[in-house]
């Protein structure tokens, strides 16, 4: 009774394009390490290895896309996302081989780019909310996570390939097979995606990792118009580590005479080798695809807490909140701003977190003026969502200091998800819409959202 009163069944996701998935078996959905999830308002996205299955939950079919991956170099499927602008929604997928894959949800490849060499372990993407538009510190991006390398691609960089792309679909009137064939040539010819790449590998490499906003710049810095961003990273080395990120590769004193005298030392020292073994070294065979050299980044303080390693990291949705999960079983709620763990949770082993939005004091002014009201942005309440897969519970905790105020029942094979930011502005005088989180039980297929409010 419990359950059923704090969360409202949306939907089934069953479909047999998920028996490639595993789908049917006990504990599919948790089980398989390999298996990605990713959340749109109408729609899932499930991956394994080499094959992405996009469905809803009224029962219509699913959609299949197979991106083409390098069989020589064991390239897989490693991280997944939704891109959604306006009405237009896309796939990216990552993979072991650091290449960014962008595909339309049926299956024709937009745009394949390589960001670094070595296996991209998360996607990020954060769009846009009505109550941030008016906050400076906050940009649209899309940031690519790998072990000690976070990379940054302008949420305006994203929306133009998509509205690009999909406007020559529009104005094309040939065949669907020459147009296939174009489209394929197109994605893997496309110009690369100007981006900003960073190492944050000074505290050992990292296992998650996310942007939490721009920031002020480091005393006695030059001002100009580059911006920097703080990054937060959690690993095996440092619990957690923050970092400033610097988008101008040029600013650094140090680098700036680095890049001076080291190839000029190089050249030295190599041209005085030639003389005296009388031997040149054969230039290396060119690469098929260059990526971005590394920007400034500056570590601005970091935990280690040996043996306790860092797992997952969740932002809230202004990105002044992280909740960090580590193989303890403890979560710390960290304050991106100050850089200060402001709250701890001990015994969720194995736990997910997610950020949402409700409706704590339903007792507004205006809900007693009217016989209807709508809720704005101010009626909500942050909160954290907390899945604890062993206990078999979803706890939902009032930041930053409030107490436990829901706690729904869950099966064993069970997910929390939450619907990916879109990208684009607001629409003026639109409801404002709360941070919600959905719970999927996979060996029911039955994927249901909490309620916004208590009552």
């Amino acid at each position: 009774m419990s359950r059923r009163s704090h969360t409202r069944e949306l939907g089934c996701i069953a479909c047999k394009e998920l028996d490639e998935l595993g789908a049917g078996k006990e504990g599919w959905l948790v089980d398989n390490p390999n298996l990605l999830c990713a959340l749109d308002t109408q729609s899932i996205a499930l991956a394994n290895k080499f094959l992405v299955v996009i469905t809803g939950w009224d029962g219509g079919p699913g959609f299949k896309i197979r991106p083409e991956l390098s069989p020589i170099e064991s390239e897989h499927i490693t991280a997944m996302e939704w891109l959604v602008f306006d009405e237009v929604r896309a796939i990216a997928v990552g993979t072991s081989c650091g290449y960014l894959l962008v595909y339309t949800l049926d299956g024709q490849l937009v745009h394949r780019q390589l960001v670094y060499s070595g296996r991209i372990l998360k996607l990020r993407v954060r769009g846009t909310k009505k109550d941030m538009m008016s906050d400076t510190s906050l940009a649209e991006e899309v940031s690519i996570v790998m072990p000690g390398v976070i990379a940054r691609f302008d949420g305006t960089v994203i929306q133009e390939l998509l509205r690009d792309w999909f406007q020559d679909v529009n104005s094309r009137f040939w065949d669907d097979i020459s147009r296939k064939r174009d489209q394929e040539d197109q994605g893997g010819s496309r110009k690369a995606l100007p981006y900003q790449l960073w190492s944050v590998n000074k505290h050992g490499l990292c296992i998650d990792a996310a942007i939490t906003g721009v920031m002020p710049p480091p005393l006695l810095e030059v001002q100009s118009s580059q911006r920097y961003f703080c990054a937060v990273t959690v690993g095996e080395d440092a619990v957690i580590a923050a970092y400033r990120l610097s988008e101008d590769r040029s600013r650094s004193l140090v680098g700036a005479i680095l890049s001076k005298v080291v190839p000029a030392a190089y050249s030295t020292i190599t041209s005085f080798s030639k003389m005296i073994w009388r031997s040149e070294q054969p230039s290396p065979k060119k690469s098929e695809a260059k990526t971005q050299s590394f920007a400034k980044a500056s570590v601005l303080t970091c935990l280690k807490d040996k043996p306790r390693k860092g797992e997952k990291l969740t932002l809230s949705p202004s990105g002044t909140l992280a909740a960090i999960t580590d193989t303890l079983g403890r979560i710390l709620l960290l304050d991106t701003q100050a850089l200060v763990v402001v709250r701890l949770w001990k015994g969720y082993r194995d736990a997910s977190c997610l950020f949402m939005e409700m409706l704590i004091n339903k007792d507004k002014p205006g809900s007693h003026s009217s016989s209807y009201y709508e809720p704005v942005k101010s009626d909500y309440c942050l909160c954290l969502a907390i899945h604890a897969p062993r206990k078999g519970i979803v706890e939902v905790w009032q930041m930053r200091t409030g107490g436990r105020i829901l706690a729904v029942q869950c099966g064993k094979g069970s997910k929390i998800l939450q619907p990916t930011y879109r990208f684009g502005s607001v629409m003026d005088g639109s409801p404002y819409v709360p941070l919600e989180v959905f719970l999927l039980d996979g060996d029911s297929g039955q994927i249901s959202v909490l309620n916004r409010s208590l009552h």
